[in-house]
């Protein structure tokens, strides 16, 4: 028998080398990240498992592990991993300060902050290594992640590590880290999908190139702007175009939304003792006049119910979770951002808890075995109650004669669905953890759940001959696939009026209360993380893996921000209404940075230029279209759009520097800013002031806090608020001017009261 000694020397160039006796033949298996080569090598190591052994200095390094493993049918694997990413596109030249950049090449990831093209010693060790084991491997089996940037870390390292092994190597495929499906993946080997392959290194050529220009453009354009006496390192990119824009635009439609009262009537009636909730048929009243009418004609009158109608209203079970379904559902069960419910989600992976959740699928496969899945989950402890968490729901779902999910519509050709394996931790999950997967089991038993029941009851109350109230109620008939996903079922379909008296045709009610409540239209909802992801999924742009990274790249960026706004939205009689939401708002520097791109480069904020891109991308993969013509013609936009930026470099650079600047000078601002004295109490002052709570500002009475005056009102959150020495001749408050976006030589003026009947004159104005 061959054997393989691997050197415990280092090398003159100071080059860490495994230690140990490798036995050939062997066949080699490269992966991805170090947790998936342990899952895959105890899997295989049926036999034997024997991890080599490393120097001291390559251990403090923490470099990956190698393992030589004997699977059942006595073939002998040595596998290792890289760490994600070993090869990375680099700009020949070197230049930051040059664009345009279109002559760019794959080199060993260099390390961090350092100028050229020096390799890191960890990368440079762990190439060594696996080139070292590739030469004397019988066959090279790519274990890396099934999907595009998988496919491409493997192809790379295949091609410039191990010699151009990529076309001559075996693919091996699974969706999720358990022994059997490992196993299984190994005794069904695939050819490499070059396809997949070509389709990655395409999105990584046209976003490096467009990001690596762009970014030079802007960061050149404030630095020319300064004459050189500043800096600041300013980047953007294909998709973070876009995604910054849709908040951007989000925002200007806030901004510009004026506020329109409406009236709401609600009634309450009696029967036997018995109180009806009920609403006026119109559920918007224009003026107050009206409202006022309605309420003195109905008040301490009967009402006649004319009509009854009952209805039966089932309500499907839920989807399997696709990625973006998880992280939309984590954010709003959990408030997990979108990248924290992925990081979570690939360590639940990685553990072998989950099937891999870089998935766009809603269907899960028969193949999968569900009962066997359910089964294992009915055995799952509580660590700390030592109880079976999952077996009385599980003990239903395998009652069934049938075992049918309701499946969704989107697909995935690579992964099913996000499912639970049924294997028990090896490890004491963590907090985020175990929320998480307990999520992920709920949904899974709930998608073979019955559609949920209840029975709407509809009434229409006659008052005056002329004058309709309808109450409503709900009642649960059958919980259905509610049962299995609490407490995440969003709730109930029930309303606040469950339980209703004996009613007919004809019966006669005595209405006992009749209010009147002012209200006024909401500007739109400010995205939050979940929705700004669930956005770009809609319009196609980014990837499912890639687009909760962008919006976290565009918070480290300083572009947005997360936000609280309070909005006014009732006035009943006796008290006010409303409440915070919180989302996403483009600071100063990122409405400015959308604003130039629409004014001078409009096809790079895009969004069918973008999603003209992903699906030439997706093309490639499928055979469809050439990665030459793709790139050739992405470099073609982009040329065109440096062009036109050159040109207006200066001025584009003047309005970003305005924009940072007001960035900074916001930050200089005190905490409160009196503007004078309260309009509504007449002996507070109303101040500028910034919630301890949520760190956002607004107008309020100086006896605010001790509840004797409640005058208030929402300013920008972005931009330098200022004092006009001036007060509204229509309504008496403050004034003051708002300079946001770099627009300083166009300030926004306004009165800070949002009721401010002005406001109404200047909309009919516009009109």
């Amino acid at each position: 028998m061959l054997l393989l000694l691997l050197s415990t020397i280092i090398s003159k160039e100071g080059h860490f080398k495994l230690s140990g006796i490798i036995e050939l033949p062997y066949d080699l298996v490269i992966c991805e990240k170090p947790d998936a080569a342990l899952r895959i090598a105890q899997a295989l190591g049926s036999l034997s498992f024997k991890k080599m052994s490393r120097l001291e200095k390559a251990k403090r390094e923490r470099l990956p592990p190698v393992f030589s493993v004997t699977d059942r049918n006595n073939q002998r694997f040595v596998v290792c991993s890289a760490l994600g990413h070993l090869y990375g596109l680099v700009d020949i030249r070197g230049n930051r300060t040059i664009y345009p950049v279109f002559d760019v090449t794959w080199r060993p990831l260099k390390k961090k902050g350092t100028h050229g093209f020096k390799t890191s010693a960890k990368t440079e060790q762990i190439i060594r290594s696996i080139s070292a084991l590739s030469h004397k491997a019988t066959r090279i089996v790519h274990a890396c992640d099934y999907d595009q940037e998988g496919e491409v870390i493997g192809y790379n390292i295949l091609q410039y590590a191990c010699d151009n092994k990529y076309e001559s190597s075996l693919r091996a495929k699974f969706s999720t880290l358990t022994d059997e499906e490992i196993r299984n993946s190994f005794d069904n080997l695939l050819r490499p999908s070059k396809g997949l392959a070509e389709a990655g290194r395409s999105r990584h050529m046209i976003d490096f190139i467009y990001g690596v220009n762009l970014s030079r453009a802007l960061t050149q354009s404030y630095k020319v702007s300064n004459e050189g006496k500043a800096f600041c390192n300013l980047s953007i990119g294909r998709v973070q175009g876009p995604t910054l824009a849709f908040v951007v635009e989000q925002d200007i439609e806030i901004r510009n939304h004026i506020s329109d009262p409406y009236w709401t009537i609600s009634g309450e009636f009696e029967k036997n003792g018995h109180r009806i909730k009920a609403h006026y048929h119109k559920q918007k009243i224009t003026t107050q006049s009206q409202a006022t009418f309605i309420v003195n004609e109905c008040t301490d009158q009967y009402g006649k119910i004319t009509t009854i109608k009952d209805e039966k209203v089932g309500s499907k079970a839920p989807n399997p979770f696709s990625l973006g379904d998880l992280q939309s559902e984590a954010y709003r069960v959990f408030k997990f951002s979108p990248s924290h419910t992925l990081a979570i989600a690939e360590k639940l992976y990685l553990d072998a808890l989950i099937s891999y959740p870089r998935s766009s699928s809603q269907k899960l496969p028969a193949s999968i075995n569900y009962k066997k899945i359910i089964l294992h989950l009915s055995s799952f402890v509580d660590s700390t109650t030592g109880g079976a968490v999952y077996s009385i729901l599980a003990s239903k779902l395998l009652a069934k004669d049938h075992l049918s999910p309701n499946e969704g519509r989107k697909t995935d050709p690579a992964h099913p669905a996000i499912y639970p394996t049924g294997e028990k931790p090896k490890r004491r999950p963590q907090s985020a953890e175990i929320k998480l997967l307990d999520l992920i089991i709920k949904r899974f038993f709930a998608t073979f759940g019955d559609p949920a029941i209840s029975q709407h009851t509809t009434i229409t109350i006659l008052v005056k001959d002329e004058h309709i109230f309808i109450a409503d109620a709900k009642k649960m008939i059958y919980e259905g696939w509610m049962y299995f996903y609490k407490p995440y079922s969003n709730g109930s379909p029930l309303g606040d009026q469950t339980n209703l008296p004996l009613l007919r045709n004809d019966d006669i009610l005595k209405s006992v209360a009749i209010t009147m409540s002012e209200k006024f239209t909401q500007p739109p909802v400010r995205f939050n993380e979940a929705s700004l992801l669930q956005k770009m999924e809609k319009e196609k742009i980014g990837t499912k893996a890639t687009r909760s990274e962008i919006i976290s790249t565009l918070f480290k960026r300083n572009y947005i921000t997360s936000t609280n706004t309070y909005s006014r939205e009732s006035i009943v009689v006796g008290g006010v209404g409303g409440r915070t939401r919180s989302g996403i708002e483009a600071t100063d520097i990122g409405f400015e940075l959308v604003q130039s791109m629409h004014k001078y480069i409009p096809n790079i904020v895009s969004t069918n230029l973008t999603r003209s891109m992903e699906e030439q991308l997706d093309n490639i993969e499928v055979g469809k279209a050439k990665s030459a013509a793709v790139i050739e013609a992405a470099m073609d936009r982009l040329k065109e759009a440096i062009v036109s930026f050159k040109e207006k470099e200066i001025d584009i650079g003047r309005q970003i520097t305005e924009a940072i600047a007001i960035t900074r000078n916001e930050q200089r601002q005190r905490q409160q800013i009196t503007l004078g004295t309260c309009p509504i109490c007449k002996n507070g002052e109303l101040r500028i002031i910034k919630s301890n709570t949520t760190q956002k500002r607004f107008v309020g009475c100086s006896n605010y806090s001790t509840g004797t005056c409640k005058a208030a009102a929402p300013l920008p959150q972005k931009g330098l608020i200022t004092k006009m020495e001036k007060i509204c001749n229509v309504c008496k408050w403050p004034m003051v001017k708002s300079t946001y976006g770099g627009q300083s030589k166009n300030p926004w003026v306004f009165c800070v009261n949002m009721q401010c009947p002005s406001k109404k004159q200047q909309q009919n104005e516009n009109i």
